[in-house]
């Protein structure tokens, strides 16, 4: 059985965990939320620290939600997320979503958010999450698209910042640009196209209080972070160069009319 390839461009680091830890259903999985109820088994894959995962486990109050993540220091935060929020229908475990190690037919919804960007093989995940669904469930994927990305003022530097991410996510085997493929992914995946329903949603950061948490927290990431790391290592940028996108992105986050919006692509599977 295959199993994961990629190098997750992103690590655990404070930074990029501070993004994280604000997704919650209602911002990241509103596409889904329709289909569940109360008795579901559901599988979030690529689960994080837990936050969207705990708020699932309270929309399925009759069900039990399973947290997969391929990093198992991370799942301790998502432990402590669950137990501070008293949320009890919920377990978390280690795992690989090329290979997952559960029976057939086992939940009524399995989930990734974030996820098939990062991975080396997405539609033999995709076949995995297929396969782990109970027929009449549904396999539910949102990722992002970075040359979908846009801001304003066009502060200089940004372009680059852009290009070298997308650079290094490509080198670690991911493909940033995975929101706009996620329709095809699932058809090579074996779902017919008619049990595909492909939509999409955007996030945009335009308050000063948003501008100054999305323009900092990639700052820190720029520099800080394991994508700090992999983008030198494997020679794409000097550690020079990554201060200057990092200053890049304060300056934008300091402009009065800035404004940033990312696209996402969105597919729920009927199996």
């Amino acid at each position: 059985m295959p199993q994961e390839s990629a190098v997750y461009t992103h690590g655990h680091h404070e930074s990029v965990l501070r993004s994280h830890t604000w997704r919650t259903a209602a911002n990241s999985a509103a596409y889904l939320l329709g289909s569940l109820r109360p008795h579901m088994q559901v599988l979030d894959i690529g689960c994080g620290p837990g936050t969207i995962t705990a708020d699932l486990a309270g929309l399925v109050p009759d069900g039990h939600v399973t947290g997969l993540e391929h990093a198992p220091a991370v799942l301790e935060q998502a432990r402590a997320t669950a137990a501070a929020r008293g949320v009890e229908n919920i377990h978390f475990t280690v795992g690989d979503v090329h290979a997952l190690d559960f029976p057939d037919d086992t939940f009524c919804v399995t989930h990734a958010h974030q996820v098939l960007q990062h991975v080396g093989d997405p539609v033999q995940a995709l076949r995995e999450m297929r396969r782990v669904t109970k027929p009449g469930g549904i396999v539910a994927v949102r990722d992002s698209d970075y040359a979908t990305m846009t801001w304003y003022p066009e502060v200089e530097g940004m372009d680059g910042w852009l290009d070298l991410y997308q650079r290094v996510a490509r080198a670690n085997g991911g493909e940033p640009d995975a929101g706009r493929r996620l329709h095809a992914w699932a058809r090579q995946a074996g779902f017919p196209s008619e049990n595909i329903t492909a939509s999409a949603s955007a996030w945009c950061y335009r308050t000063p209080e948003e501008r100054a948490w999305w323009s900092e927290l990639w700052a820190d990431r720029t520099v800080a972070s394991s994508y700090a790391e992999l983008a030198v290592d494997g020679g794409h940028a000097s550690t020079e160069e990554l201060s200057r996108i990092a200053a890049t992105w304060r300056e934008w986050g300091a402009r009065e009319d800035g404004w940033f919006a990312m696209l996402h692509g969105e597919v729920l599977c009927r199996v």
